[in-house]
């Protein structure tokens, strides 16, 4: 997501803020590269918003700027948060994740908030969006949800207060049985949803990236 096209497609749009933070860092230690740096970036992210210890390793390197564009993957390879369970699992199976490790990455939507200037969504899925909890498992199936009214895309906003919001692709999680069974387990147990996330997250990080032998997870303590 460093060159265009890919950097404006859809399911990246906002992410330039991030980057454009994470910039005075690569400029501060221009001998990390931006994937590793960005990798880690998330690492971190999850770790002090209260989530659990990520193991990370480096090594992953960045593409050469004069070749940028050319290597950029065509669009339409991520998650669109419009579709249903099938697409979800066309996306993710094709990566090599289970039912078990997608239901656990979907967890990350404990943070964060959606942008109408961005995504088009607009809202938070949990009441504390800056902390990392099993909370949109629990919002997701104790929480009553009916489709919003609006001009803008179709999401669905609780019924008690119109303060949070999900997804289409957040209640596939809901309605698909398959992925259900995991959404009640992390919804009971935080500590099995931070186990399994950390791994998946993990997993996910290191995707196709040819480390060396004698390269070793390490685990950042955390700050606070």
């Amino acid at each position: 997501m460093r060159f265009a096209p890919e950097s404006e497609h859809g399911a990246n749009a906002g992410l330039h803020h991030a980057r454009a933070r994470l910039e005075k860092v690569k400029q501060q230690f221009p001998e990390i590269s931006y994937a590793d740096l960005w990798t880690l970036a998330g690492v971190v992210a999850v770790q002090e918003m209260g989530g659990p210890i990520i193991p990370w390793r480096p090594g992953r390197t960045d593409v050469d700027p004069s070749v940028g564009t050319a290597s950029c993957p065509p669009d339409g390879r991520l998650p669109d948060a419009a579709q249903g369970s099938s697409h979800v699992r066309d996306i993710f199976y094709r990566m090599g994740f289970n039912d078990r490790e997608i239901a656990a990455l979907i967890g990350a939507h404990a943070l964060g908030r959606c942008h109408t200037d961005r995504s088009g969504y607009d809202g938070p899925w949990t009441p504390a969006p800056t902390y990392f909890t099993n909370d949109f498992y629990q919002r997701l199936l104790g929480e009553k949800w009916v489709e919003r009214k609006w001009k803008g895309p179709r999401q669905f906003e609780n019924a008690s207060d119109k303060s949070l919001m999900m997804l289409p692709g957040d209640m596939a999680f809901r309605d698909d049985s398959d992925f259900k069974k995991y959404v009640e387990i992390y919804a009971k147990d935080e500590g099995k949803f931070f186990e399994d996330f950390s791994a998946a997250y993990v997993k996910l990080l290191e995707l196709g990236v040819p480390f060396k032998p004698e390269t070793k997870p390490i685990e950042f303590a955390k700050l606070n």
